[in-house]
C-alpha cells in the first residue's frame, strides 16, 4: 500500500502539494518544523493511490512515495 513520507525539516509549508493532490488527504499538521513552518500530513494514507502528484509538486523534494 502507498503512503507519503514527508522530510519534516524541508518543507516550507507551500500547500502545492496539498493542491495537487486528487485524493485530498493532505493537510498542514500542528507539528512545526526547525525554521517555524507546519508540517505537512497525511490524514488518510491508506487512501493514497500512489499517483505522486504531490512528490512532483514540491518544490523542495520533500516528499517521498513508499510502496
Amino acid at each position: 500500500m502507498p503512503r507519503p513520507v514527508f522530510n519534516g525539516e524541508k518543507c516550507k509549508a507551500c500547500e502545492m502539494c496539498v493542491q495537487a493532490c486528487p485524493k485530498k488527504i493532505l493537510e498542514l499538521g500542528e507539528t512545526f518544523n526547525g525554521k517555524g513552518y507546519n508540517i505537512v500530513r497525511c490524514q488518510d494514507e491508506a487512501a493514497c493511490i500512489g499517483c505522486m502528484m504531490c512528490a512532483k509538486m514540491c518544490p523542495d523534494s520533500v516528499i517521498e512515495i513508499h510502496k
